[in-house]
């Protein structure tokens, strides 16, 4: 028995309907795994009092990650002294600080913290969140443990004696300057690693400093340039050692000595391998977020994106009949589908990246619209609502392409040119955009095919003239 082209079709969507049926229950429960829980835990319960050996496994799933905003936590902001260091130079400085205060930060376990750079003014600043983290001193404590190193040179003798007349004449620029040594490039910047030796000629715990290929250059300019004179080492603006320079020293290697005992050796090696800041941090504010205010506004969000989904469904249903309600199921199945990709990338959540979620929805829609009207001109032109199904997909193409592709290009720059709530906002409704794509153009015109037999093809009510 032969079947009709468009019987065939039907049967072919029906089969990916299916699919696209399982995939999303699927992505529901992952997301939101409470309904199964609950259902295994009422089935465990029933064999286990009948005595039946089976036991249905959790569900996988995954909790979402949260930004400060929504779980609480504590907010720092920092401002960086770059004064010895030239304009040219200060945004890489500014980079290394932030890499070095991420690396630590996430030596204590705390989850996405964000760390972002600011420029206010002629002023940089460092903006550090820590989700979950209540206790403020603890999250200063954590920063302000990692050390600032930095090597200085000793200055000539009239130098020292012209900076000291002007102390004692409280010359306010000359008491900010150290009167024996003169600050250089090298810093903590480029520290590769640091470990604790034991130095053979007086038995004692000394750190032995390795710095990176642009480290190393610095150090033999320096060392060269110093050969019969003292390089001071500091950490904290304070002085550990200041050895004489024999002779240049190319290999990138140096060593602080002092009188430690072993465990301070080791415990200040590990802190300059955990990240010697680059450039100095002041702490000028903090801010701690209760989870109660977080969760507050967590749930408002929610409240406001079911009514604005509840809207559009009552006008698509309303406005577009059938067609409405398949694009409605799809966006049934964009919601789960883009929650999925949040979780598993995974996506960082904050009230302005779930707005930017929300507003993908309407994006969504705004492709459906896009195609049901395109119908809708079709048939008024007389033709079958199976002929005017297909043209109106392919010509509802083009706008919908140039659209997205526009609103994509948007979120790519506001992500890749801005910080914090923006950044946030960026990315999600990007992600939001390109499953909305996928819902509209192949979820909902397998609907349509399912649906459409070859007696309900020629009834024009489906998309409400």
């Amino acid at each position: 028995m032969a079947f009709s082209p468009l019987v065939l079709e039907q049967k072919k969507a029906r089969s990916i309907l299916i699919f696209i049926f399982l995939v999303t229950v699927l992505a529901g429960l992952f997301v939101y795994p409470q309904p199964y829980t609950n259902a295994k835990n009422t089935l465990n319960g029933f064999f286990t009092s009948k005595n039946i050996k089976i036991q249905l496994p959790d569900f996988p799933s995954r909790p979402f990650r949260y930004g400060l905003d929504i779980a609480g936590g504590t907010s720092l902001t920092y401002r960086a002294d770059l004064e010895k260091i030239g304009e040219k130079d200060q945004p890489p400085a500014m980079a290394g600080l932030k890499d070095v205060i991420e690396r630590r930060v996430n030596l204590f376990g705390v989850q996405e913290p964000r760390v972002e750079v600011a420029r206010a003014g002629n002023e940089w600043r460092l903006i550090v969140e820590l989700a979950g983290i209540k206790d403020a001193s603890r999250a200063i404590q954590m920063i302000g443990q990692t050390p600032f190193l930095e090597f200085r040179a000793e200055r000539t003798a009239s130098e020292t004696q012209a900076i000291l007349e002007k102390q004692k004449a409280n010359d306010q620029t000359a008491l900010l300057l150290d009167p024996y040594f003169a600050p250089t490039n090298l810093t903590g910047r480029y520290l590769e690693k640091a470990s604790v030796e034991i130095d053979q000629k007086i038995y004692q715990p000394v750190i032995s400093l390795q710095f990176n290929p642009e480290g190393a250059k610095l150090f033999s300019e320096l060392t060269r340039q110093s050969v019969g004179k003292r390089i001071a080492i500091y950490i904290d603006n304070q002085v550990i050692s200041a050895p004489v320079v024999r002779e240049e020293i190319p290999s990138g290697s140096a060593q602080i000595t002092g009188q430690f005992t072993i465990a301070q050796a080791k415990s200040l090696a590990q802190n300059l391998n955990e990240g010697a800041l680059p450039v100095p941090i002041t702490l000028i504010s903090q801010q701690s977020v209760g989870a109660s205010l977080g969760a507050d506004s967590f749930q408002k969000s929610i409240v406001a994106g079911m009514i604005g989904f509840g809207l559009i469904s009552a006008f698509m249903i309303l406005y577009y009949r059938l067609g409405g309600v398949f694009s409605v199921i799809a966006l049934g199945v964009y919601v789960p589908l883009t929650l999925v990709v949040f979780n598993l990338i995974p996506v960082t959540l904050t009230l302005s990246g779930i707005a930017g979620f929300i507003l993908s929805i309407g994006m969504a829609v705004d492709a459906n619209i896009l195609i049901l009207e395109r119908v809708r001109e079709e048939t008024r032109k007389g033709k079958e609502v199976a002929h005017a199904i297909q043209e109106g997909f392919l010509r509802a193409w083009p706008s919908i392409r140039d659209s997205n592709a526009s609103t994509i290009i948007t979120s790519i720059v506001l992500y890749e040119f801005t910080s914090g709530p923006v950044r946030g906002f960026a990315l999600t409704l990007l992600i939001g955009v390109l499953v909305s794509l996928f819902s509209a153009i192949f979820v909902s015109r397998t609907l349509i095919l399912a649906f459409l037999g070859e007696k309900t093809a020629h009834n024009k009510l489906w998309f409400a003239q």
